[in-house]
């Protein structure tokens, strides 16, 4: 897969968007393939927990990567800084359709809550706080706390889990009772090596005692995973300070193949009021510009949502990319007229089942 490197951010706009393209085309062609669709599979029928995560638009979150898990595994939901609201009725909605058909299959919901922090340089934070780490982790909480009012207080059948994720290291920080955390980066050292299995599900079962057996028994690959990946990543060096560079705002859902940091703004089209937001990227995009970080010659508007059979579901998947489009172009011209004179408009669907982009202009 390409690396973020191979995306040169000072590239014609027309280069960046076909690399950009080419990305999403190569995400597809590696999620359809057979090895992948054979570790899905696999992976299911030995952790059939579903689990769904609510995280920031942050590239660097890519919780997948950070834990081992085989794409598709895991259900995304990402917006600008993290920020949801479960009585937003879109919103509400699509978390409700999952966790009820999970129910249906007889499996139970992990919610993963999360919140990102540099433990190096408090300005590499969430932009979508201002780098305000406890304002990012109190807003998490209060997800939870929703969660908690839709689902059940018990957490039976929905589990609500807060985590933080470090992004110097990429190492995860639960969240449970009492204050009590399981961060991961302390598990790292020489004398963490030979820890079993046992041993950090004991502590994951301490922190989190009212958690489903079940779904601590599903959750555990991924603190493993997320433990060797960090100690993968001892000693690399890494770029860290990347600045603000973004080219994309990217409004709808369907952009798993988007984990690059600093290129896109992703908007979900959860929230009442999509203009805001819209406008917040658009000005990040300018003021790129103007400080020279990217080329002014342009940035691109991408909408998509995602659709699962053909027919009335791809029709509909359509006219949302559609009117998505249509009213994130709109918004940008009337807040930055300047700036719009340099966009370069692309609507697309996504057929989820096997993460293919289709272009509709």
């Amino acid at each position: 897969m390409p690396t973020p490197a191979t995306l040169l951010h000072n590239q014609p706009i027309e280069q960046r968007i076909d690399a950009l393209l080419d990305l999403s085309r190569q995400h597809a062609e590696h999620f359809c393939s057979p090895g992948a669709c054979l570790a899905r599979q696999r992976y299911m029928a030995r952790h059939p927990t579903s689990i769904v995560v609510m995280k920031c638009m942050d590239g660097r979150i890519h919780i997948p990567h950070a834990t081992q898990t085989p794409l598709g595994i895991i259900t995304p939901f990402r917006n600008l800084g993290g920020i949801f609201d479960l009585g937003w009725p879109y919103l509400g909605e699509l978390v409700t359709d999952s966790v009820v058909e999970a129910a249906q299959a007889g499996r139970g919901t992990l919610m993963l809550i999360t919140y990102h922090f540099s433990q190096g340089n408090k300005a590499r934070g969430c932009a979508g706080f201002n780098c305000d780490t406890q304002a990012a982790k109190a807003h998490a909480y209060a997800i939870a706390e929703q969660a908690a009012k839709l689902f059940g207080q018990d957490h039976q059948q929905v589990y609500p889990l807060v985590c933080g994720f470090e992004t110097d290291s990429d190492a995860l920080i639960i969240h449970g009772h009492d204050d009590a955390t399981l961060d991961v980066r302390k598990w790292v050292g020489e004398s963490r090596v030979g820890e079993s299995k046992e041993s950090l599900s004991s502590q994951l079962n301490a922190i989190c005692p009212d958690m489903p057996h079940d779904m601590q028994r599903d959750f555990l690959p991924l603190l493993e995973g997320n433990l060797a990946h960090v100690r993968e990543l001892q000693g690399v060096e890494r770029e860290l300070d990347i600045e603000h560079r973004e080219w994309v705002i990217c409004i709808g859902r369907g952009f798993d193949f988007l984990h690059l940091p600093n290129t896109a703004l992703i908007i979900g089209p959860y929230g009442p009021d999509l203009a805001a937001p819209i406008g917040t990227a658009a000005a990040i995009i300018d003021a790129n510009m103007r400080a020279g970080r990217i080329p002014n010659d342009g940035f691109m508007l991408l909408a998509s949502t995602p659709y699962q059979h053909s027919g009335v579901d791809r029709a509909r998947a359509e006219l949302k990319s559609h009117f998505l489009s249509d009213f994130a172009e709109q918004a940008i011209r009337r807040e930055h007229p300047m700036l719009a004179q340099k966009m370069r408009r692309h609507t697309a669907v996504v057929h989820w089942p096997t993460r293919r982009l289709d272009r509709l202009d």
